[in-house]
């Protein structure tokens, strides 16, 4: 649960997101941490009940989705060693088919005995010497390992339209049995094995040609080294003669044979393989097992760090993963698509980024601020806004907070290390309802807004979606009005060094201050006319609230004062936002035409007005 919680925020993503069904595809070795709980139920407070859905793997998945409020499907495999890629694959099938829209998937496998070893056997699975040396001619066998390993999967589409970190792409992936046709139960199968990989390769679109790494299984047994190069080579000889041009390593060399989680750690290593462009070596190789015949054969065992030469098309890997009971599971990987992000220092991004941190304690909270901190520092190239989007939007809030204002990385580093740059306060989760109030005229000025105007996009779409509708109404671009200079050559410098006030702009740009005094005086007049200053009070105060509430901030009331009053009623679909603009000018036209002395009253009722 841990780990996943990890996955989910890694990825940028946190529990319990309504947006997204989640799904979790997983499973586990025998937990030794349970039989020594049972033995010991005199001196626990739990029944032996508890300790089943607690601790059992047939619990792993389903308790997984409960704890953190996950709503896709949910369910435990087993398949032995290849459990975790198996859970891959399925994983793959449950986006592919719109079960989810994200997945976790992988696999676990600990033990509580901190000291335990293993008695060799001759002939066994398990090596004489502790170490795994995969199709060497010394392998004598494998060594155990422990490890979680879990990937968060979404349909590449998704990914691209999200932004998501893209770390690579399954194309294809396929899994089959053995059957009976072979020596013994937990004995592998030439054809078995090599049908998997052919049909992975065949659903990925792939030629086996274009696959320059394969994963292996590769536990470094007599038996099972040899089979799975034969099978290997049978799928790449249906398309190819070539020799020695796809290398092939095994993760178990590293860190041992982590059992049911043994596919996704390999996985993994691949992914990261083609994310970094090398390919990292296999060890404890010397020269190779005399059953296998490498020399005539597609692959070679990659026994230092190499780069991973593209040769013209995507790098693409293999990996495999074979379960004693016979079921085997085979992914193709291809490295991730290009994607180009925009830098902080675009004129596109706000000026200023908001960083939102939250822990459960003050301890907590102090050792994330100092991560996040060390984080920009080995990162300065970092997109600030992906960083501040990621904490606001990809985390739970805890109670104990912690905010802070930056303009860039450096700028968040010192902020971050500076007491007085944080704003740190506790605050119990809680659901608030939140009030809307609209004001009525009296508050309006020039350039009111115009920094949200020239960096939000939702404002600055609300603005002109409305302002476009009043032109015919008032004869003239409202736009003009209220940020008279809003398609000056210096445009790009405001974004930055937002002004206050007309006289700032026409200062910008190089004016007589006489000039830009008189300037200033004609455009607030121009404003301060009533058939003007309540569509613009409107404007503003319409986009403002459609701002809020595309940040998730949606009220549960609203109020409003005079021109107030049909903003709130447009925002609660009383009035189509048409509708009130017509009215709101028609308004403000009548008022200009009235005798001096006397009032006009507009009643505003529930119903849905005409423009009449």
């Amino acid at each position: 649960m841990e780990c996943a919680w990890e996955a989910l925020e890694n990825a940028g993503y946190k529990s319990g997101i309504e947006k997204y069904p989640v799904g979790v595809f997983a499973g586990s070795g025998l937990n030794s941490y349970l039989l020594n709980l049972y033995s010991n139920l005199k001196a626990i407070s739990l029944d032996g009940q508890q300790l089943t859905i607690g601790c059992d793997k047939d619990f792993l998945s389903t308790r997984t989705s409960y704890k953190l409020n996950l709503t896709g499907p949910s369910y435990t495999v087993q398949t032995a060693c290849s459990t975790s890629l198996v859970a891959v694959h399925l994983a793959c099938q449950s986006l592919l088919n719109g079960e989810c829209d994200i997945a976790l998937a992988g696999g676990v496998a600990i033990s509580a005995e901190r000291k335990a070893g293993y008695l060799y056997t001759e002939g066994g699975i398990m090596s004489p010497d502790g170490h795994c040396r995969a199709f060497d001619v010394n392998a004598q066998g494998s060594v155990g390992g422990e490890g979680v390993g879990i990937v968060v999967l979404k349909r590449l589409e998704d990914a691209l339209s999200d932004r998501d970190t893209i770390h690579a792409v399954i194309k294809g992936s396929a899994i089959n049995n053995d059957g009976s046709f072979k020596v013994s139960y937990t004995a592998p199968r030439i054809d078995t094995q090599a049908k998997a990989i052919r049909t992975a390769q065949l659903v990925a679109e792939v030629e086996p040609e274009t696959i320059s790494y394969i994963e292996t299984h590769g536990t470094g047994t007599a038996l099972g080294d040899p089979i799975e190069i034969a099978a290997l080579t049978q799928v790449f000889r249906l398309s190819t003669q070539k020799k020695g041009f796809c290398a092939i390593g095994s993760v178990k060399t590293n860190i041992g044979h982590l059992d049911t989680a043994a596919g996704v750690a390999g996985l993994i290593k691949t992914v990261l393989a083609l994310k970094h462009k090398q390919i990292p070596p296999s060890l404890h190789f010397t020269s190779p097992n005399p059953e296998i015949d490498f020399a005539n054969s597609p692959f070679y065992v990659n026994t230092q760090l190499a780069e991973w030469q593209s040769n013209g098309t995507p790098r693409r890997a293999g990996v495999s993963s074979f379960g004693i009971g016979g079921t085997n599971a085979h992914v193709v990987l291809e490295e991730a698509p290009v994607v180009e992000r925009k830098d902080t220092t675009s004129i596109d991004s706000r000026p200023w980024q908001l960083l939102m941190l939250s822990a459960k304690t003050s301890s907590a909270l102090e050792t994330a601020t100092r991560n996040l901190a060390n984080y920009f520092q080995e990162h300065p190239n970092l997109n600030l806004a992906d960083a501040a989007y990621t904490l606001q939007v990809g985390r739970k809030a805890f109670d104990y907070r912690r905010t802070v204002v930056c303009r860039d990385v450096q700028d968040a580093v010192n902020a971050l290390q500076d007491p007085k740059q944080v704003v740190t306060n506790t605050q119990k989760i809680q659901q608030r309802p939140v009030t809307f109030m609209f004001s009525g005229l009296g508050t309006h000025y020039l350039n009111m807004a115009l920094e949200l105007y020239q960096t939000e996009p939702t404002f600055s779409a609300c603005v002109d979606q409305c302002c476009e509708i009043l032109k015919p109404l008032l004869g003239l671009d409202l736009r003009d009005v209220l940020y008279p200079q809003r398609n000056s050559s210096n445009g790009s410098k405001q974004k930055q060094d937002t002004p206050s006030s007309g006289l700032d702009l026409r200062k910008m740009l190089g004016r007589g201050q006489e000039q830009a005094d008189a300037e200033t005086l004609q455009a607030t007049s121009l404003l301060n006319q009533t058939v003007l200053t309540q569509p613009a009070i409107f404007v503003v105060e319409y986009a403002l609230a459609q701002l809020w509430i595309s940040w998730g901030i949606r009220p549960a009331a609203m109020i409003g004062y005079s021109i107030g009053e049909y903003v709130a009623a447009t925002l609660a679909e009383v009035l189509s936002v048409e509708d009130a603009l017509t009215l709101v000018t028609r308004r403000a036209q009548m008022i200009e035409e009235l005798p001096e002395g006397a009032m006009l009253a507009v009643p505003l009722q529930s119903q849905r007005y005409s423009p009449s």
